[in-house]
């Protein structure tokens, strides 16, 4: 197979090697991203079962999201110092540690302890999860790698939703999170043989970086659902101008850190700065889509939780048959034609599904689900590729912090507009022309690189040649 065959100056892995590391990252992504989905289906039977609202019972989620998102960049920084194979084995111990405690648990309250050290583990993981492949695979096959792991990221999230709704139907809902302890188990053996070891950084490490991104981005992620869910303005406010204040700080201590926890020169690589604006954008959509049409599709269209489900099918399984294919394309052609390309694809079915209304049956609602699926599959592991190579080997723990926090904070942000937009009485449709509006800002930020990845594949072209 190509993605393991070795060839003379091949940096990475040796091809045996490579095939035992990826499995150890695929059960280990799969484990994470099989883990949310199936509880966002179960959380009515949660709630039911703990005899708790649904208001309580929705920081099953929330609370998960906000560990993870808030520790991202802390987790990146931190790997350069313990490597990265010692946080994914630290990430994966304590995720399945926590699972076993939310199987366990029979109140609400212990739950969400385990589940914000199920978000943490799950930060430990995700932080670094793509400088892991950069560091597994050869430079020349490290976008069809990043293809294999929008593979397994969309795999998950088709077979989550699913997945839930067989295990309910014949067990109770601790069966979802003890699910994972076997899994969990696996991925680590399979980690502790495979993964690469690396060099740990000398240095001290800026904490007080840490603690600024931690505050930064916890109360983004908070003031963001405070939006979504239409508390009242000063609440959502203050959480937003704490966020804004911290991140102020943030800036001006990764300036003067001898040792920054995200080094700001990263951005000054427009090839990697506009890559990172094009996925939060995009991100956007997608979050934004996925809650707008969770909401139609049961209260104009009514389907039921797990019908809905199987509508958005389409999607991460157009993800899984595109995504491979795009991310080889992009180790041979320019990334940026390729990325810009699916996002031109996703406005077009965003569009489309904007004009869904009752009358559309459920194959015309089906075709247009599949077709935001082709263009995200074609956009995402291209552009992934531009990230990840567009800096130094040494930055790869920066970029895949940067990486993870883009994704969870632009698709945070498209479930908070859907929430504002229904709290104001706009109609589900309208927030899906706002996902096909900021996808259109994403594409021109696309195109607007596309100068930059043709005179880098031309270099990378060179260099191939000259070895």
């Amino acid at each position: 197979m190509r993605l393991f065959e070795t060839r003379p100056g091949d940096d990475g892995l040796p091809g045996p090697e490579r095939a035992l590391a990826v499995l150890a990252l695929v059960t280990g992504t799969l484990m994470a991203v099989v883990d949310t989905t199936m509880i966002n289906l179960a959380l009515p039977t949660i709630a039911a079962d703990l005899d708790v609202p649904a208001s309580r019972a929705v920081w099953i989620t929330n609370l998960f999201q906000v560990v993870c998102a808030a520790f991202l960049l802390v987790f990146a920084g931190i790997s350069e110092l313990v490597t990265r194979r010692r946080l994914y084995l630290f990430g994966i111990g304590i995720f399945v540690a926590a699972s076993l405690g939310a199987a366990l648990s029979r109140n609400l309250e212990t739950l969400l302890v385990f589940r914000a050290f199920q978000g943490l583990g799950a930060a430990a993981t995700l932080s670094i999860g793509p400088s892991l492949y950069r560091a597994i695979f050869p430079s020349r096959l490290l976008g069809s790698a990043l293809g294999l792991s929008a593979l397994v990221v969309a795999g998950g999230y088709a077979a989550g939703p699913t997945l839930s709704g067989v295990i309910l139907s014949f067990a109770d809902w601790p069966w979802l999170f003890a699910l994972n302890v076997p899994l969990g188990v696996c991925s680590l053996w399979l980690a502790s043989r495979a993964l690469p070891r690396d060099k740990p950084r000398q240095g001290s490490f800026d904490v007080a970086g840490a603690l600024l991104s931690m505050l930064m981005l916890a109360s983004l992620f908070i003031a963001m659902d405070a939006i979504g869910h239409a508390v009242p303005i000063w609440q959502s406010g203050g959480w937003a101008l704490l966020a804004v204040l911290a991140c102020w700080g943030f800036i001006i201590r990764q300036r003067r850190a001898p040792y920054p926890l995200l080094p700001l020169s990263v951005f000054s690589e427009m090839r990697f700065t506009l890559a990172v604006s094009a996925s939060g954008l995009a991100f956007i959509g997608q979050g934004l889509t996925f809650v707008a049409l969770s909401f139609f599709y049961q209260e104009q269209m009514g389907f039921t939780p797990l019908e809905t489900a199987w509508l958005f099918t389409p999607w991460p399984l157009a993800i899984m048959l595109v995504g491979p294919v795009a991310g080889r394309l992009a180790d041979r052609i320019n990334p940026s034609v390729l990325s810009s390309t699916g996002l031109g694809l996703l406005i077009i079915g965003l569009i489309a599904l904007a004009l869904v209304d009752e009358s559309t049956g459920v194959a015309g609602s089906l075709w247009r689900t599949a077709l935001c699926g082709i263009g995200f599959g074609l956009f995402q592991p291209p552009n992934n590729r531009e990230m990840m190579g567009s800096l130094p080997l040494e930055r790869s723990s920066n970029v895949s912090g940067v990486m993870s926090t883009t994704r969870t904070v632009g698709q945070s942000l498209g479930v908070a507009i859907v929430g504002a937009a229904l709290a104001l009485g706009w109609p589900v449709q309208v927030t899906l022309w706002l996902g096909a509006a900021t996808t259109l800002l994403a594409l021109l930020a696309s195109v607007a690189r596309m100068p930059l990845a043709r005179r880098a594949l031309h270099a990378r072209r060179a260099s191939s040649a000259g070895h």
